[in-house]
C-alpha cells in the first residue's frame, strides 16, 4: 500500500515509467502502487512532471481535455469525479485521416464537443457568460483515448498521472458558432465500420458540454495556467467509451452529433502496441 509521504524521486519515477511506457511495449508501472487510488494532487504532480519534460523536447501544448465527464464512463472505469489532461500538437488528426493503430496501445473512443476559444481565461471566477462570449467556435470531434498500463482497470491516480489516459483527437473541420446549436439537446451517435458503438447527448457531458468547459477554465485558472487564444477544449465523452480492436481489418469511424456534423477517421494497420 503507498503510503502518505510521497516523494518527488517517486513522482519522478513514475513521471519516467509512463514515458517509457510512450516509446515502448513495456507498460508503464501502475502509479496506485506509489500513490493513493485517490490521491489527485500527487497524480497531476506526475502529470506536469511529464508535460514539462515533454516541453523541453519540443511537443506544443495547443490545449486541454477534460475526461470523466459522462456518467456512463465513470461507472466504466469506476471513478466519481472529471479530471483533465494536455492536448499536444501532435495529437492531433485531420477529419478523415488514416491513423496506424501502431500508434496506440489499448485505444478507445469517445464522440465529443471540441469548443476553441478566441482569448485568454486567467479569472478563476469565471462566469458562463464571459466563457460563452470567448468562444469562437464548436465543433464534433472523437477523441481516441489510450493507457500506457496493462489494462483499462484504472483508478483515479492512474489516469491523471496518464495525461488523463490521452491518446489523439480529431476535430471536424466545418466550425459551427455556439449561438447556432443548443449543446445539451445535441443527439450523438459514434459508428465503428457501420456498426452504431455509442450513443448519447449533450446532457451526459456533465449536463451541458459548457458546464464541463467552465470547470477546466476554472480549474486552470486557479494553477496559474489559463486557456490561451486558439486553444482546443475536449469538453467529454457524450456517451459510453467504445472500444476499437486491438487487431483485424482497417476500421472506419464516424461520429455524428446533430447540429454540429459528422467526423470521421480510419484506423489502418491492424495491430496496436
Amino acid at each position: 500500500m503507498p503510503d502518505n509521504h510521497t516523494s518527488s524521486e517517486q513522482i519522478a519515477a513514475a513521471a519516467e515509467s509512463i514515458r517509457r511506457a510512450y516509446a515502448g511495449s513495456v507498460p508503464a508501472q501502475w502509479v496506485r502502487d506509489v500513490i493513493a487510488p485517490t490521491d489527485s494532487a500527487n497524480a497531476y504532480s506526475i502529470q506536469h512532471a511529464n508535460t514539462k519534460q515533454w516541453l523541453s523536447e519540443g511537443r506544443r501544448v495547443v490545449g486541454h481535455k477534460i475526461g470523466l465527464t459522462s456518467l456512463k464512463v465513470q461507472r466504466q472505469l469506476g471513478v466519481d469525479r472529471p479530471d483533465f489532461g494536455v492536448l499536444f500538437a501532435d495529437m492531433a488528426c485531420a477529419d478523415g485521416e488514416e491513423i496506424p493503430v501502431s500508434r496506440l496501445r489499448r485505444p478507445r473512443m469517445e464522440a465529443e464537443v471540441g469548443l476553441v476559444v478566441g482569448r485568454t481565461l486567467p479569472h478563476p471566477d469565471l462566469t458562463l457568460a464571459e466563457l460563452m462570449s470567448a468562444v469562437e467556435y464548436v465543433v464534433p470531434a472523437i477523441e481516441v483515448v489510450d493507457t500506457r498500463y496493462e489494462s483499462w482497470k484504472i483508478t483515479l491516480a492512474d489516469t491523471i498521472a496518464d495525461n488523463a489516459s490521452s491518446g489523439l483527437f480529431v476535430i471536424g473541420g466545418k466550425p459551427v458558432k455556439l449561438e447556432q446549436i443548443d449543446l445539451a439537446s445535441a443527439t450523438m451517435t459514434l459508428a465503428l465500420g457501420g456498426n452504431l458503438v455509442s450513443e448519447g447527448s449533450g446532457r451526459e457531458c456533465m449536463g451541458h458540454p459548457l458546464r464541463a468547459a467552465l470547470w477546466l477554465a476554472r480549474t486552470l485558472a486557479a494553477l496559474g495556467s489559463p486557456l490561451q487564444p486558439g486553444h482546443l477544449v475536449m469538453t467529454g465523452a457524450l456517451g459510453p467509451m467504445a472500444d476499437l480492436p486491438a487487431q483485424g481489418p482497417d476500421s472506419d469511424v464516424e461520429c455524428d452529433i446533430f447540429g454540429l456534423g459528422t467526423v470521421r477517421c480510419r484506423f489502418v494497420g491492424g495491430e496496436s502496441q
